[in-house]
């Protein structure tokens, strides 16, 4: 399930709230949820969207607590990695991040 749907079915089951009135009880802007069919959420954002329906981030985003990070999972994370400390991450950057991570834990074995 995608992150909207999830965070729509939790606030109508949580709250009745619909994803407006989600927004606006997080203070966000109010379409900031529907915005994030396209977009990757501000983290802020979503730990706001979180706090009212009274969940978990990971939950919002559907991880199991018990879950752990894998190859994929940190190759996810850096593919839709936009910046780091404000400064603006490119194809390039990505690459070697994921380069010296593979070699890092390839080194770990």
């Amino acid at each position: 399930m995608e992150l909207v749907e999830r965070i729509k079915e939790i606030a109508k089951n949580k709250k009745g709230w619909s994803l407006k009135e989600t927004a606006q009880h997080a203070e966000i802007g109010e379409n900031s949820i529907y915005r994030w069919k396209k977009q990757v959420p501000n983290m802020n954002s979503l730990a706001k969207v979180a706090d009212v329906l009274g969940v978990s981030v990971d939950e919002l985003r559907g991880i199991d607590q018990k879950e752990t990070i894998t190859n994929t999972d940190l190759e996810e994370m850096l593919d839709t990695a936009h910046s780091y400390d404000g400064k603006i991450m490119t194809e390039h950057d990505r690459e070697i991040i994921k380069s010296y991570l593979k070699g890092y834990f390839e080194g770990k074995n």
